[in-house]
């Protein structure tokens, strides 16, 4: 499995993001609305940060910043990590695991398509050893799947 079946099987494909000029009080307000842990920052159609809720407790809460007066220029991670969409699931998850993040935008040829978190790629790999399951167990019974 790889990550364009996980973009594929999502509810909800959306792209959400900032610019690097707004503050961190707006962000904090789309991933509230939204229901999301990170949103990306996208500036003159190229991204170039990600801000998460991490970033905004490490860098803004702990630093004694406000996030009316903070921009995302100041406290977004800016050397984004990104992945391509026929990447396995393993692997996505090895980076997710070895760099301490939670969130990977999708790359296709340079064009942003997408954006996948650890619930996303833990999900799959549920619903694919279930699905693994589920046909050994028909194979050893001698029913037809």
């Amino acid at each position: 499995m790889n990550i364009r079946h996980i973009l594929q099987g999502k509810k909800i494909n959306a792209l959400f993001s900032v610019s690097s000029d707004e503050t961190v009080l707006n962000a904090l307000r789309l991933m509230a609305d939204k229901n999301i842990g990170a949103v990306l920052v996208i500036d003159g159609g190229v991204l170039t940060g990600i801000f998460s809720e991490r970033d905004y407790a490490r860098k803004v809460i702990l630093k004694d910043r406000h996030s009316d007066g903070t921009l995302i220029a100041d406290v977004m991670t800016a050397n984004v990590i990104t992945i391509e969409p026929d990447q396995r699931i393993e692997e996505c998850m090895q980076i997710m695991s070895d760099k301490h993040i939670r969130h990977l935008p999708v790359m296709d040829q340079g064009e942003l398509i997408g954006i996948i978190s650890i619930n996303d790629v833990v999900s799959a790999i549920i619903v694919d050893q279930k699905t693994r399951i589920d046909s050994l167990e028909s194979y050893i019974s001698g029913s037809p799947y």
